[in-house]
């Protein structure tokens, strides 16, 4: 059993297609099929059923591959190691970020990093949490952006920012108020983010005070939300680091929230509990030290940077 036969078995299991993943380890198919039949001989067992339709792990050949996945990681820590021991920032980064946090991070997040870290193979997708956690423990990827609350057994969760929640009102809607103030709007449309649960969670603590008859409508984007508030009156919520994205007049309709209420959310990073290169985790948080508005990152992190 060699090391390049588990990365065979991982690239069939990805791709669930002999051809493809032929070609993504660069060799023939035929070679690769050998390369199947010769493990699978030598631990006696099938790990794929395969048709002429379809390949698709069987029972014991599910728990190989993921074994097969760990042990190509840990083979590939050992070389990263050596690399980190020299003071070099090489290899690969894979990294995923949350839908409602991407627009805000990324664009700069991208530039810099790339600026500051050449040597760096660096992959980003946007995933909800539940998707990114599951990949985080299969060893699919090196860290995960999301919103805090999400670690589990196995994950480990390092909080980076915390982002003030602002209100946006339309220019009917008492936006000479200096503040905003919820029982100044209980009759008041509200419109909220769907699928954002810590958005969703903060309209509603903002109105605990609203009468029976309002009413709550959902949209896709905060960006979709500013232009229903624009045309139809109402409000909503917005993470301050949207403020940069509105217009100047836009900015006029932004109130910043008055009172005890949940007024913020808390965006952590996300690591296996063996994640061992912490100098790739640090090139995350000081990019993000690049470009984030003072005061927002979490005060340890601007000192220490991340220690594992």
């Amino acid at each position: 059993m060699t090391l390049q036969q588990l990365r065979y078995v991982v690239a069939i299991d990805r791709y669930r297609s002999f051809a493809k993943a032929a070609e993504a380890c660069a060799i023939s198919q035929p070679t690769l099929s050998a390369m199947l039949v010769k493990l699978e001989e030598e631990l006696d067992v099938r790990i794929f059923d395969r048709s002429n339709k379809s390949v698709v792990p069987t029972i014991v050949g599910e728990k190989i591959i993921r074994q097969a996945e760990r042990a190509i990681a840990e083979a590939e820590r050992v070389a990263e190691l050596v690399e980190e021991d020299k003071g070099a920032i090489a290899g690969s980064l894979n990294l995923s970020v949350g839908p409602t946090i991407a627009p805000y991070v990324l664009p700069q997040f991208i530039r810099h990093y790339m600026e500051d870290y050449p040597q760096v193979k660096l992959s980003i997708k946007e995933m909800k949490a539940e998707p990114m956690m599951a990949e985080l423990m299969l060893g699919h990827l090196d860290a995960g952006i999301a919103i805090c609350g999400n670690a589990r057994a196995g994950i480990l969760e390092v909080p980076l920012y915390t982002e003030r929640f602002m209100v946006y009102l339309s220019e009917n809607c008492w936006r000479k108020l200096p503040v905003f103030k919820p029982e100044n709007l209980e009759h008041e449309k509200m419109w909220i983010m769907k699928e954002a649960q810590c958005l969703r969670d903060s309209a509603f603590s903002f109105c605990k005070a609203r009468t029976k008859g309002n009413r709550i409508y959902e949209a896709g984007s905060i960006e979709t939300l500013i232009r229903i508030v624009d045309e139809n009156g109402g409000f909503t919520i917005i993470p301050e680091m949207h403020l940069p994205f509105l217009s100047e007049r836009q900015r006029e309709n932004v109130r910043r929230i008055e009172g005890d209420y949940l007024s913020q959310r808390r965006v952590s990073l996300y690591i296996r509990e063996d994640y061992i290169r912490q100098s790739m985790l640090n090139t995350i948080t000081n990019t993000l030290l690049r470009f984030m508005p003072k005061g927002m990152m979490e005060e340890h992190i601007v000192k220490y940077g991340i220690k594992l």
